[in-house]
């Protein structure tokens, strides 16, 4: 159960169009290391956990990943709204105008579409939790990229909000891996998968 708070977890108030940059930011809507694939990932991985309380963060971090993932698509349409399809070719924004026209599309900046092949689930713990993890550090080289390209304080700002997010989340992730591997009898979190413990 969640309780949806109508308003974004970070402000978006973007002045000056910039499609270019738009494009590139699509990559966390829909790629790789996106929101998106973030969200599905910690869903997914939640049911395998053997502490409830780790099953909890999963549960929270997902959910506040679509609160990025709004975020995200807030950026995308105020960088691109009003802009015409000439200024959207100018800005290299075409090919995805043609398809999506002003509509917010889960794409990486190269226009592959989301895929849920861009998340694992393992079904073992601390795989699981090593992956979330991992997973974090990528969706924030990915923010860093982004922070490289833009120079628009309007834009750097919930970026930069969004980035700190991931390093609290690999940080969280890390505190319930700890959690996991102290259950374990042996403290050898590597030498078995204890869901199929006999």
């Amino acid at each position: 159960m969640w309780l949806y708070e109508k308003r974004l977890q970070f402000p978006v108030s973007i002045r000056n169009k910039n499609a270019r940059l738009a494009k590139a930011i699509t990559s966390q809507l829909g790629g790789p290391d996106g929101e998106l694939a973030a969200s599905m990932r910690y869903f997914a991985q939640r049911y395998a956990m053997p502490d409830r309380r780790v099953a909890g963060l999963l549960n929270d971090v997902a959910t506040e990943e679509l609160a990025h993932l709004e975020m995200i698509g807030t950026i995308i349409r105020q960088l691109t709204k009003g802009l015409s399809a000439e200024e959207l070719k100018q800005q290299g924004f075409d090919d995805y105008y043609v398809d999506h026209t002003g509509g917010v599309w889960m794409q990486a900046a190269s226009g592959a579409p989301f895929t849920a092949a861009y998340f694992q689930s393992k079904g073992d713990p601390v795989t699981d939790l090593h992956e979330a993890m991992a997973a974090e550090q990528k969706a924030r080289t990915t923010y860093d990229n982004i922070l490289r390209l833009a120079d628009d304080p309007d834009v750097i700002a919930p970026i930069r909000f969004l980035r700190q997010r991931e390093v609290v989340h690999y940080q969280r992730f890390g505190e319930g891996l700890r959690l996991i591997e102290e259950a374990l009898d042996d403290r050898d979190p590597y030498a078995r998968n204890p869901a199929f413990d006999a």
